[in-house]
């Protein structure tokens, strides 16, 4: 079975192609036979191969995807992921995305003393909670292909996770951080919560994030814009 890779390294871009003589493999298996029978210099990121760590996520097709998960296909194409700066082959660097868990407030601020959580209100956010930092929800967003600047749903479904949490003190200060380049800048296309492994709905969170920040008294800056055009024109 032939795959090709897009192989980046010292600024050069080149597709390769690779027999890989292994029966019904998922890419990370075929990515290691790679590596260890025809190309030592193949490089990519793995670690628990079970779909737990996210550290494997590639771009296969032009879709994001697990590679310890995915089964590979004749003729597949194996990118890294969009939207990610390229260190070398298949590895990113993860650090700007990440970096939006800070500037979008997304970590616990706890109360003290720390109320009880009921059953009930610990699911609000059981799903959220398993997010594995992958980045494949970053990388299938095309809000990025124009706005680099946005939170994107890697970083407002964990707000999601935090507002939900009775234990979180800080709750208006994360909806108001996330008004800019936020919640009203999502397209709710939904392509983050196809792509997402966890099965996580990063559009859904979005809307309720949407709710929230209409109850603190915010609206779509863009709504509020054509409005305020629209009455110019009369």
């Amino acid at each position: 079975m032939k795959i090709a890779i897009k192989r980046y390294h010292n600024q050069q871009t080149s597709i390769n192609s690779y027999d890989v003589a292994l029966k019904s493999p998922t890419l990370l298996e075929a990515l290691t036979y790679i590596n260890e029978n025809i190309d030592h210099t193949l490089t990519f990121n793995s670690g628990c191969r079970s779909s737990v760590c996210g550290s494997c996520a590639v771009s296969v097709n032009a879709k994001p995807q697990l590679a310890c998960a995915y089964k590979i296909q004749e003729g597949d194409l194996i990118e890294p992921m969009r939207y990610f700066e390229v260190i070398k082959d298949l590895v990113v660097d993860h650090n700007p995305a990440q970096s939006t868990l800070i500037s979008s407030k997304s970590y616990s601020e706890p109360t003290i003393p720390t109320p009880l959580v009921s059953q009930e209100k610990e699911k609000l956010n059981e799903l959220q909670s398993d997010c594995i930092l992958c980045g494949v929800c970053y990388s299938a967003c095309p809000v990025f292909e124009t706005n680099k600047d946005f939170l994107g749903p890697f970083a407002l479904t964990r707000v999601w996770r935090y507002v939900s949490d009775d234990r979180d003190s800080a709750k208006q200060e994360k909806i108001d951080t996330i008004q800019s380049q936020g919640v009203w800048d999502c397209t709710l296309c939904a392509e983050c919560t196809i792509a997402c492994p966890q099965e996580i709905s990063s559009k859904d969170d979005i809307l309720k994030l949407r709710t929230k920040s209409a109850q603190a008294g915010y609206s779509d800056p863009n709504f509020s814009m054509g409005m305020n055009f629209g009455s110019s024109m009369f």
